[in-house]
């Protein structure tokens, strides 16, 4: 799941993006406005950031296993660069910690995309976007991949009321020093319980990253509450269900969104 490299983005490769939702909450709930989606959680929406606005996350994420843990600690910028257009910039620190054997970190996999909304819901029922993602080979020897990779994913999302359900997938270009081409899927379901607070749950699948390696499915349930109109409190977790002594037994995610 979300992983390694991008201490929970190389397992699963969570895309951070979230559309703005900052005021009016109340309103929005009173109007059957959509609720929240994409960050915290592992699948992600098809919503850009507003056209000329910013959302940055700083975040902290990662798994554990039998092998041992990982963590990765960053700011995840996303920039609405026009309309339905995002476009994605992320710098991860990561740490490695084994279960046997000194801990490492360093600056990982950099991470550069562009997410497009192509399908509208008020023309179509649904929203769909692509999201297109670079994994560039990490800087340091110690923690990340050493090669580049490549995400085509395709999100769906589809609101009623204070209800929100997204997800979608894609397959990674993976090649190199023992890493396999794969696929990855995730669906989610949230909705607004109090004007400031929104949770939600998910499970997700992913297929084999590496020769010999294991398939994984793992659940989550996250939250999002507002702080205020330009500060937001993200986390998530959940355990993995499927191989979980081979892959991962949880994860986790936390991080606090600026939007303007």
């Amino acid at each position: 799941m979300e992983p390694a490299g991008h201490a929970v983005e190389c397992l699963l490769y969570r895309d951070r993006k979230s559309a703005s939702r900052a005021g009016g909450i109340i309103a929005c709930l009173a109007l059957a406005c959509p609720a929240w989606a994409g960050p915290p959680f592992v699948s992600d929406d098809p919503q850009p950031t507003e056209s000329g606005h910013f959302e940055i996350y700083a975040f902290a994420q990662g798994t554990g296993g039998r092998r041992g843990a990982g963590a990765s600690f960053g700011i995840d910028f996303n920039y609405g660069a026009a309309p339905d257009l995002q476009l994605t910039a992320v710098l991860p620190i990561d740490k490695d910690m084994p279960s046997h054997g000194p801990s490492v970190s360093g600056l990982g996999n950099a991470e550069l995309a562009a997410k497009y909304k192509f399908l509208h819901q008020e023309d179509t029922g649904w929203d769909v976007a692509v999201f297109p993602r670079v994994f560039l080979p990490s800087a340091s020897k110690n923690v990340g991949e050493q090669h580049a990779s490549f995400l085509l994913p395709l999100w769906a999302e589809r609101d009623w009321g204070a209800w929100s359900s997204f997800g979608g997938g894609g397959c990674v270009l993976n090649r190199g020093e023992g890493a396999q081409d794969y696929c990855l899927a995730g669906w989610a379901l949230s909705r607004h319980l109090l004007p400031d607070l929104s949770l939600g749950v998910e499970i997700v699948h992913q297929g084999a990253d590496e020769k010999g390696g294991r398939v994984s499915t793992g659940a989550g349930a996250g939250l999002v509450y507002d702080l205020n109109e330009n500060l937001h409190l993200l986390a998530y977790a959940g355990p993995g269900l499927q191989n979980a002594a081979e892959t991962q037994q949880y994860t986790w995610y936390s991080s606090l969104l600026f939007t303007f």
